[in-house]
């Protein structure tokens, strides 16, 4: 064991195995730009579901099941699927990884937008403020907390998964997954998920700072 990790060390800090096309540099941009993209379409998608059913009530209880429907779909047989009907291309791997990452935003933004007092939308009413008026100064600023609690969750889940994109011959880290298992290389494959990993964290600890940083003059409700 300890020898698999001294090789895993020499792997990561090999000069070589930083450069070139196939070098960490390049499939890391490659891992970066499928799950951003993937969790910026899957934002516009699901940001506007999960604010208008919080907003209104309405189809509360269809959009919240189809989001968990979602959450249980497989992803490598979403991508098989949408890969035998559109040919090689990247849309299996976006198709998945935007249905990975829809129902937590949607989850996540009607908590937010369900959490706010009824009273503060009464008052906002009673001041004469129109319904997106309502929606946008007054319901959206106190449910942001937990809206980018699920945008942050769905870009982890994403930069989790897309690993997958090696699955149908494309780049990303989750290529050293998948030739280190066809070659047998013990060393790549663990190199790959230990990277995968890393980057999940580094996400995770500098959306979770920014949150952080955005909302800790806000003040706490009272008990």
């Amino acid at each position: 064991m300890f020898e698999l990790f001294k090789d895993l060390g020499a792997w990561l800090v090999d000069g070589d195995q930083w450069a070139g096309q196939d070098g960490i540099g390049h499939r890391l941009a490659e891992h970066l730009q499928y799950s951003l993209l993937a969790t910026l379409v899957a934002a516009v998608i699901a940001l506007p579901i999960g604010l208008l059913i919080g907003h209104t009530g309405r189809g509360a209880f269809v959009a919240i099941n189809l989001a968990s429907f979602g959450r249980a779909l497989p992803t490598v047989g979403l991508v098989v699927l949408v890969f035998l009907a559109s040919g090689l291309s990247m849309w299996p791997v976006y198709v998945a990884l935007v249905a990975l990452a829809v129902p937590a935003i949607v989850t996540n933004t009607y908590a937010g937008m369900s959490a706010v007092d009824p009273e503060v939308r009464d008052a906002a009413r009673g001041q004469g403020m129109r319904g997106h008026q309502v929606l946008f100064q007054v319901e959206l600023p106190l449910a942001l907390p937990l809206v980018m609690t699920g945008l942050r969750l769905a870009l982890i889940q994403v930069v989790a998964t897309a690993t997958i994109a090696a699955y149908v011959s494309f780049g990303g880290l989750g290529r050293y997954v998948f030739d280190g298992l066809a070659q047998r290389d013990l060393v790549q494959v663990l190199g790959g998920a230990v990277l995968v990993a890393l980057v999940a964290v580094v996400l995770d600890l500098a959306l979770s700072g920014l949150q952080r940083a955005l909302f800790r003059h806000r003040p706490a409700k009272s008990a």
